[in-house]
């Protein structure tokens, strides 16, 4: 039996001392910006992102996890990439306009409201299989990320129309907008990399690198508008495995034969058998999901209700004396 390794109190205490350094990071993004120097907001963004990018895996790694190392981490959040890009874009560009700092609080609270909605949603029990895959709206770092591009095309272009304080000022409200949405996101963190796919996802992952070094900021705004590119993806991706509770439990791996399955079946022109009753409850929590959006439990209890009012229903029907009835058997009208 392999012993279980221990570590000292002090190296348990490195993933907080790593949150409390993007809390750092992204108050100094603030100092920066009160000087003039957004060049050097947008290292200091980073630099907290990193730190937030590494200091759960640490946790996990060291098991060193904690509730105040997560109360810490949503503050360290809120602050980095709420409050300080909210302050940078003010001062940047909205500072001379009379609705620049409503639109600074409006990001910072909806940022607040972002993280809070992540937090209570960990302790959902009856969600369903593939949530964990998706965020509900945008995670605040990718938001920070995609307000900031009108800055970043500046700093390497020069003043235009993407830097004027309108633009600037809808672009902010909207990326604040999808942060509450119940938009669904692609989780990075449930993504596997087939091994004949690691090369060159390796090289892809050097060219990323050479381009943030020598074009940073336009690297940075191809990065955003890629992440923003995506979203249309991972909405379809989420609907789609809402309608097919058969590949709830399917490794995402293994998926894309249910998809190609499923296509041929259209094709021919042939519906799943008893499709509903062979997916029995994950087919009713797929319709409650499809109807309430994401709140899993709430849909799964709606379900629940839905089928004792089925049940309780004193007409009875034979199973191909209605058209519902032929194709719930699979069955085509001529």
């Amino acid at each position: 039996m392999t012993p279980v390794p221990t570590y000292s109190a002090g190296i348990r205490l490195l993933p907080n001392a790593v949150t409390v350094l993007a809390l750092c990071a992204g108050l100094s993004a603030v100092y920066f910006a009160l000087q003039g120097r957004f060049e050097l907001c947008v290292a200091a963004v980073g630099a907290a992102a990193l730190c937030d990018a590494l200091d759960g895996r640490l946790a996990r790694l060291l098991d060193a996890s904690t509730r105040i190392g997560a109360e810490l981490d949503s503050l360290a959040d809120l602050v980095s990439f709420g409050v300080s890009p909210a302050l940078v874009l003010y001062l940047w560009q909205l500072d001379g306009n009379r609705l620049g700092w409503v639109v600074a609080l409006v990001f910072a609270v909806c940022t607040a409201l972002r993280l809070a909605r992540f937090n209570t949603l960990i302790d959902v029990e009856d969600e369903v299989p593939y949530a964990k895959e998706f965020f509900v709206g945008v995670p605040a770092p990718a938001a920070a990320l995609m307000a900031g591009i009108p800055l970043f095309v500046t700093l390497d272009f020069g003043p235009g129309w993407w830097s004027a304080p309108a633009l600037v000022g809808v672009w902010a409200l909207v990326v604040a907008g999808m942060m509450v949405s119940r938009l669904p996101t692609l989780s990075f963190k449930s993504v596997r990399v087939r091994p004949r796919l690691i090369a060159p996802l390796l090289v892809l992952v050097g060219l990323a690198a050479a381009a943030l070094i020598t074009v940073p900021f336009v690297g940075l705004a191809v990065v955003g508008l890629v992440y923003l590119a995506l979203l249309p993806y991972t909405a379809y991706r989420h609907r789609w495995l809402a309608r097919h509770p058969e590949a709830w439990n399917v490794p995402v791996r293994e998926r894309r034969a249910v998809a190609r399955a499923a296509r041929s079946a259209r094709r021919l022109g042939l519906r799943p058998p008893l499709r509903r009753r062979v997916a029995g409850r994950a087919s009713a929590v797929a319709r409650a999901v499809r109807r309430f959006g994401d709140d899993s439990a709430g849909a799964v209890q709606r379900a629940g209700r839905g089928n004792g009012r089925a049940s309780g229903n004193g007409r009875a029907r034979g199973p191909a004396s209605t058209p519902r009835g032929r194709l719930r058997l699979g069955l085509r009208r001529r």
